[in-house]
């Protein structure tokens, strides 16, 4: 190499070139002199008159010298060139070609950036992915884990609760679902260990085992007044007879109908200084030394950081739910209430009257006149919560997403409560994760399980996640799956729903065989009305009403019976809800199982997200039309047309939004994406954007709480209030409107 190149150098120094030749001169100085080799350097060529023919840098080569370096820089010129051959070829050659395999559940789906177009098309039919969720639901997996999740305790923040969580992640990781864990800090309200929550009445000390979360805290004395279920109706009742309510103490039946915070609340409006809840035999068929537990915050979530969520450090001004309650509250049991109901004294109750019970040996009278000391003493406590989540993420739009929730917690075993409806969510989240892995199942959008802590506070922990990631939830999330006492006895079935979502849950009721009955789900039901307004305790009333994501809750239920009388009491045990099922618990598990996986399988599968808006219409002018009759025979200053072009312009867009589904080619998958969103809009435009969600969190116009609401417009007596609300509530619903007709150009400006 090193005569190739002074060959080189050689080859290049022969051509033309210009050389700065440093010479000293006769005089001492030094001159420079720039010669061209070729024109002017020879053998006899002189430099400052002295000859340089044998200076070695100008000294002609021999020719056979010459010859010998072209061979070398020949050799080298190839040599080179093998050597750029052969790392050209080595640095472009193609890489192997592996065999192409779909990512397993827990993988990386294509992503939004990378375009849908990249994502591969699922390919299993509807009757196969039915067919594989059925194979994979048993009665023998849903016993075990019934079994494997059974604890004899399971409140908040405990032990025995982070237990459960560290088993969760740990299924969730070996399914390769990207575990996560929420974690919250919240204040929970129990009974002090050293200061019972005790009931003076005359000589008698009650100081009963159950209590009421977030009652006020003191001591109270009043006339004991007995007021039934504790209604609006009831207390209007206790008026027109003239009963002294002005601080006195409400003695109230439990009841499946209405709350312990309504209960409270009504009973605070009405001047009563505090309120005692039992359990009345007539409406509880069990012992009647049975303490009930339950809370009394009007609302959800942590009530001492309303609207904001409850993370560790999180700093906001020391504020606190305005559904709190001012008054104490407190349970007893059957007995104590029947020792009361014997010395309350006050008129008697007609014997046909709805107040009468089924308490032996005690006579139902109004009361006044006969006081009772109730004191509470219950504490705050700081307690961590955490929220367990996994996700299967969808191959064509991974960024739009089905929850799937349930309940961990509960005071005592909670077996109808929560260990049911966690023993579905795992079996769930198992059943899914394998027909994606191993049955070629590719869902279109992703698939989240939820794990709550401290749903007995009133959805707790469900509501702080929902705060903490509003914004991003109301762009992503498109549907709520409640799995909440979801089994509860045989033969029947109730719904809470959004209208968006009761096409989906009747066609899947039709595709659902009955645990205990011939034919279907739907086939019990002989035309009842399955269809119940979701109430504010309901566990999928928060994600609906405060985050406006459509949302479900259900449950198999008895035929005839309200609801399952040991909720929310220490009965609530295995042999208490397999005797409600007719010991087929596990059998009406699967049955429960397959109606919310099915439900959503459905959601994250088809083209069309199975979202009727068109359902929507019965449910507004249900509320509309007592609306517009009120203002048209009573406030004739008052104009309605607004409204009613309001109306139909939702209507209208409903209809051309399910028009333009028909014209669309489904395949074409980014016509089909900008569809969905618009139907995606459309529960999240019906939430009042007037409102601030740490004053009135529940902003739905349909079913939230409030003076926005439609129902209360219905009730409200102060016309200028009256005329600012109908003003309101009549822009809320066309922007509703205006989210579903797309392009700005093509809304309805009809109003």
């Amino acid at each position: 190499m090193e005569q190739v190149r002074a060959a080189f150098n050689n080859m290049v120094h022969s051509g033309r070139y210009s050389r700065f030749s440093l010479q000293p001169g006769q005089d001492g100085v030094q001159h420079v002199e720039v010669r061209l080799s070729e024109d002017t350097l020879d053998d006899t060529a002189e430099v400052n008159g002295q000859p340089v023919g044998d200076y070695p840098s100008y000294r002609p080569h021999p020719a056979a010298h010459r010859r010998r370096n072209i061979c070398y820089l020949a050799l080298g010129t190839l040599l080179i060139f093998i050597i750029g051959y052969l790392i050209g070829y080595v640095s472009h050659r193609k890489p192997e070609q592996l065999p192409i395999s779909c990512p397993t559940a827990g993988a990386v789906r294509p992503s939004v950036e990378n375009g849908p177009a990249e994502a591969p098309e699922p390919s299993l039919d509807w009757s196969d992915i039915t067919r594989l969720l059925s194979e994979k639901l048993s009665a023998q997996t849903l016993t075990k884990a019934l079994s494997d999740l059974d604890k004899e305790s399971r409140s908040a923040g405990s032990y025995e609760d982070i237990n459960l969580v560290n088993g969760i992640v740990r299924q969730f990781k070996q399914q390769q679902m990207s575990p996560w864990v929420g974690i919250h800090h919240v204040q929970l309200q129990t009974q002090d260990s050293s200061k019972p929550n005790t009931v003076r009445f005359g000589s008698e000390v009650f100081r009963p085992k159950g209590y009421l979360a977030y009652s006020a805290q003191g001591s109270v004395q009043g006339k004991v007044v007995y007021g039934n279920y504790g209604g609006l109706e009831d207390f209007r009742l206790l008026g027109n007879k003239g009963v002294e309510l002005k601080g006195s103490v409400m003695l109230l039946r439990a009841s499946t109908q209405i709350s312990f915070a309504q209960q409270v609340a009504n009973a605070a409006s009405n001047g009563a200084s505090a309120v005692l809840v039992y359990p009345d035999p007539q409406d509880y068929k069990y012992n009647n030394d049975t303490d009930l537990f339950g809370h009394v915050h009007l609302g959800s979530g942590d009530p001492y950081t309303p609207g904001f969520p409850s993370f560790n450090n999180t700093q906001f001004p020391p504020t606190k739910s305005s559904g709190l309650p001012s008054i104490p509250a407190q349970t007893i049991t059957a007995n104590m209430a029947a020792t009361i109901l014997r010395d309350i004294g006050g008129p008697e109750v007609e014997a046909n009257s709805n107040f009468t019970g089924g308490l032996s040996g005690a006579t139902y009278r109004l009361g006044g006149s006969i006081n009772a000391t109730v004191e509470v003493n219950n504490v705050l406590v700081n307690r961590e919560l955490h929220n367990v989540f996994g996700v299967i993420k969808g191959f064509v739009e991974p960024d739009h997403y089905v929850v799937i929730g349930a309940q961990r917690d509960s005071w005592g075993r909670g077996y109808a409560r929560s260990t049911v409806g966690t023993a579905i969510l795992m079996e769930l989240a198992k059943a899914f994760y394998e027909m994606v892995e191993k049955d070629g199942f590719l869902p279109r959008r992703s698939i989240v399980f939820a794990s709550w802590s401290a749903g007995e506070y009133g959805n707790v922990g469900a509501t702080e996640w929902l705060e903490g990631y509003l914004s991003s939830l109301q762009q992503k999330a498109f549907t709520y799956i409640s799995l909440d006492g979801v089994v509860m006895g045989k033969g029947s079935f109730v719904a809470s729903a959004s209208p968006l979502l009761h096409g989906l849950i009747e066609t899947t009721l039709r595709n659902v065989k009955s645990p205990t009955e011939p034919g279907t789900l739907f086939d019990t039901l002989k035309g009842e009305d399955w269809l119940r307004p979701m109430a504010l305790e309901d566990p999928a009333y928060p994600f609906l009403t405060f985050s406006g994501i459509p949302s479900v809750s259900f449950h198999i239920i008895t035929k005839g019976v309200e609801a399952y009388s040991y909720y929310g009491t220490g009965l609530d045990n295995q042999n208490h809800l397999d005797y409600a099922t007719g010991w087929k618990t596990p059998e009406t598990a699967v049955a429960a199982a397959t109606l919310a996986g099915q439900m959503a399988l459905r959601l994250v599968h088809d083209h069309k997200l199975p979202l009727d808006p068109r359902r929507y219409s019965n449910a507004i002018s249900e509320l509309v039309n007592p609306l517009v009759r009120r203002i048209s025979h009573k406030l004739h200053n008052v104009g309605f047309t607004w409204l009613s072009r309001a109306r139909g312009s939702y209507n209208r867009a409903a209809t051309g939004l399910n028009t333009a589904f028909l014209n669309t080619d489904l395949k074409d998958r980014e016509a089909c994406r900008v569809l969905n969103e618009r139907i995606m809009t459309v529960e999240h435009c019906f939430l009042s954007p007037y409102l601030a969600p740490q004053v009135t969190p529940f902003r739905h116009l349909l079913y939230g709480r409030g003076a926005h609401t439609l129902a209360s417009l219905l009730e409200t007596s102060d016309m200028e209030h009256f005329k600012v609300q109908l003003a309101l509530a009549t822009w809320t619903l066309q922007s509703c409107a205006d989210s579903m007709a797309g392009q700005i150009w093509e809304v309805d400006n009809e109003i």
